[in-house]
């Protein structure tokens, strides 16, 4: 299953914020092992950079940023992402940048802990602990 990852669920894992980073991290875990196809957007990255460099300095934010970048793939915001974006009834831009950078890019879905900023999406939304227990559920034959 292809996903794409929000920055909530990234950051929790970077930044060890409970009670969350735990279900993220498996999840990230899973993302190594080949079990999820997981991406983040371009915009997640800047973000990630940004907040970790605030919170540990330039040099650890270039390695958490180099690592996500060896861990997961890059859905693309181009301008028809942001095109799109702009016609999608959402209240937070960033959020709807986010799903057409999913759609795009062919996700299945997205995993974020703010189910509410994705109340329009066209594509499925789960928070962490759904998407674990989805990806454990058993195979319809």
């Amino acid at each position: 299953m292809k996903v794409l990852f929000d920055a909530n669920v990234v950051l929790d894992v970077l930044l060890d914020r409970e009670p969350h980073a735990n279900a993220a991290a498996r999840l990230f875990a899973l993302v190594d092992t080949g079990k999820l196809e997981g991406s983040i957007c371009a915009t997640t990255a800047t973000t990630v950079f940004y907040i970790a460099e605030r919170s540990f300095g330039s040099k650890r934010a270039h390695e958490q940023v180099r690592d996500l970048l060896g861990l997961f793939d890059v859905a693309s915001v181009d301008r028809d992402v942001l095109h799109r974006a702009l016609d999608l009834d959402f209240a937070d831009f960033e959020d709807a940048v986010l799903h057409e950078a999913a759609v795009a890019g062919g996700m299945a879905a997205i995993v974020t802990r703010d189910r509410r900023g994705f109340a329009n999406a066209t594509l499925p939304i789960f928070d962490p602990q759904e998407l674990l227990a989805a990806v454990a559920a058993p195979s319809e034959p």
